[in-house]
């Protein structure tokens, strides 16, 4: 599992993070995108009486393709814009915004807006999601977050629990965990999903189609060109919200759970790789769209485990998982061995079929 921030870093940042963000809501005749040198900004501009004032924010890649989306800006043709010719994509963004306002969320934080959302997008906050998590987490007896990290895009702990563990073959011990997840700026829900944590080599597999997830959807923000802030009612739904998230990480450590991911795995051992190695892992990495040097490290760790089967192959894949710098990425690869051990019959052959004779 990818090493990430301890948990005094994370709850560190988690409190500086939402004493600084700023989050608005404006009709898009009142943004605009602006040159800084060479770079878009983008420009809030808000009238007080007879003054107008402008909050003037930088743009990351994730706003950058919000807002591209939005306008219906192919992506290629946005980014070719933004990098050889920001005064073109400027008046292409501006002229859209204004000549199809909408409402929108702009989320901002150390002065770049991150997020360009609906004025329906409801904000469930990392900050928020730890506190109601972590006191629940420290309930859990020997329970430990083996690994946390904050990324533009999401927020993960990953929490192992010692307490209920067996073994795949004689001396290859997993332990039960889960993942809890977040996004902030529209990248996905927040999610509780059972994780499996493998000892022998500290690999993690993220168990992606049994877990419990609620989306950031909620009635529209009826604030009007101003910084947004939480109201009473939003504060009430989101307590509500917070003790169904407290359940459902009480609830994750499932043990019935538990033993079906591990009997899959012990299936997967007596699923023997029949066909060259080299083109076995070629073929997975076109199925699950491994890019070249993802691929080259699973081969690696393939040879070096030793375990020819297809819980060998889903075993190399989470430990390449530990080697991209990417933590998203990471945790999809992570994701990606729980998928590979789910394979069909038809599919391992098709895998196989490439190599007979190795």
């Amino acid at each position: 599992m990818k090493a990430g921030k301890t948990l005094q870093q994370m709850a560190a940042e988690l409190e500086r993070q939402n004493n600084v963000k700023r989050d608005f809501i404006s009709d898009t005749s009142k943004i605009r995108m602006a040159i800084d040198g060479r770079e878009p900004n983008l420009d809030i501009v808000r009238a007080d009486g007879a003054h107008t004032n402008i909050d003037r924010f930088s743009l990351n890649d994730i706003a950058h393709r919000q807002i591209g989306t939005h306008l219906n800006i192919p992506a290629k043709y946005y980014d070719r814009m933004r990098t050889e010719y920001p005064d073109l994509l400027t008046a292409n963004v501006n002229a859209w915004l204004h000549k199809q306002p909408t409402r929108r969320m702009v989320r901002t934080l150390d002065g770049t807006a991150r997020a360009f959302l609906s004025d329906r997008y409801r904000r469930i906050d990392n900050h928020e999601i730890a506190m109601a998590v972590l006191p629940i987490i420290g309930e859990m007896k020997g329970a430990r977050i083996e690994s946390s990290e904050l990324t533009d895009s999401r927020m993960y702990l990953k929490v192992v629990n010692p307490r209920l563990e067996a073994e795949v073959r004689k001396g290859d011990i997993v332990q039960a965990g889960i993942l809890i997840s977040n996004s902030e700026v529209g990248h996905g829900s927040v999610s509780v999903q059972p994780l499996v944590f493998r000892l022998v080599c500290l690999n993690g597999m993220v168990v992606n189609d049994l877990g419990q997830r609620r989306y950031h959807v909620g009635r529209q923000n009826t604030t009007d060109d101003y910084e947004l802030f939480r109201d009473e009612t939003l504060q009430s739904d989101d307590r509500a919200f917070m003790l169904k998230i407290q359940d459902t990480v009480r609830a994750a450590v499932d043990e019935a759970k538990f033993k079906l991911v591990v009997d899959k795995m012990k299936e997967a051992t007596e699923a023997e790789i029949s066909g060259r190695l080299q083109d076995v892992v070629e073929l997975s990495a076109k199925k699950w769209s491994l890019n070249q040097g993802e691929s080259d490290n699973v081969l690696q760790h393939l040879i070096k485990g030793g375990d020819l089967s297809l819980f060998g192959l889903s075993s190399a894949v989470t430990r390449a998982a530990q080697d991209v710098e990417s933590y998203d990425r990471s945790t999809e690869m992570e994701s990606l061995g729980w998928n590979i051990l789910n394979v069909s019959r038809r599919e391992w052959d098709d895998l196989n079929k490439g190599g007979e004779g190795a």
